[in-house]
């Protein structure tokens, strides 16, 4: 069955893209990503077009993220004051993203970069990810007591002695705001410019760096993913006008469902479990990204700019 997409400009098969929306979805709940670092080169192979691809992710993650938060909600696993800093640095990177999307297409470099900044990205957070979970496995079988207690505390270090400091309840963190407030700047600048809830970034922060428990940095970024996501879709569809709402609302039908699954696979799973899974799917990713831009297109007409997708 082909539905028509006006944005796109182009006919999809609409069962294909609600599978897709299904899988993005599951694995929303299941890792506490919103998926559009998966999801944004699926559309992209299938012929969807780089910006609208990115800027109709971003509305539909908004949606499959929304589902996970509640879900992590329920549950107890958001820590609120923290996601408000992270949030307040989302939507001023936001902000600077989409104009810089405009820029980007205005110079017809938009999906080049977009290429470049998934390798490099992807790339050293899933390496450092899977390094770190295979190591936590590793101890664990050894020492399961010692690391069940260590797992998830805070780390000393730079940003512990930072200023602004606040109690994070939730968390069990007395830290400085800086940091959480900076990631989000920069998580909200890689969903204007990706199509990402940006939890390949904000995850292995909030754990790694500022120290939160696993199971609360996946409820807390899901939450702060929800209204990073509606700022960069709204000023996409104005400034852009490349959100693609039919597409977008596709795409929700499948991943609303699959991030309730997500989320009750992950409480199944391990936090070092859920960590190396994560990273064993951003590290194919990544590769299969590398490839695209190192070997020479089958069809040279190909790199011309796609309809819709920018100029």
């Amino acid at each position: 069955m082909e539905i028509y997409l006006p944005i796109a400009g182009m006919s999809i098969n609409f069962f294909l893209v609600i599978g897709i929306g299904g899988l993005v979805g599951f694995l929303s709940g299941l890792f506490g990503v919103g998926g559009g670092f998966l999801l944004t080169p699926l559309m992209m192979m299938i012929g969807i077009p780089p910006a609208v691809a990115a800027a109709s992710d971003s509305n539909q993650i908004c949606a499959a993220a929304a589902s996970g938060a509640f879900a992590h909600w329920r549950l107890g696993n958001v820590d609120f004051k923290m996601g408000a800093v992270i949030l307040a640095g989302g939507i001023i990177g936001g902000t600077i993203g989409v104009q810089l999307v405009k820029i980007l297409r205005a110079l017809g470099n938009f999906e080049f970069v977009m290429k470049v900044v998934y390798v490099l990205m992807l790339g050293l957070v899933g390496s450092a990810m899977f390094v770190e979970s295979l190591r936590t496995i590793r101890r664990s079988r050894a020492q399961a007591e010692t690391c069940t207690i260590a797992v998830g505390k805070p780390k000393p270090g730079l940003f512990s002695r930072l200023p602004l400091k606040m109690h994070f309840h939730r968390s069990g963190l007395h830290t400085s705001a800086i940091f959480p407030f900076s990631i989000g700047t920069i998580v909200g600048i890689m969903a204007a410019l990706l199509g990402v809830g940006g939890g390949f970034i904000m995850v292995p922060a909030m754990i790694y760096i500022i120290g939160m428990p696993t199971i609360a940095a996946i409820g807390t970024d899901l939450f702060q993913i929800v209204l990073t996501s509606a700022n960069v879709t709204l000023q996409q569809a104005f400034v852009n006008k490349t959100v693609d709402l039919l597409l977008a609302l596709t795409l929700l039908a499948g991943s609303t469902i699959g991030a309730q699954f997500g989320a009750i696979a992950g409480k199944r799973l391990k936090g070092e479990q859920i960590r190396i899974l994560l990273a064993i799917i951003v590290l194919t990713l990544t590769v299969k990204l590398f490839l695209d831009l190192v070997l020479t297109p089958e069809d040279l007409v190909s790199l011309a700019p796609a309809k819709g997708g920018g100029h």
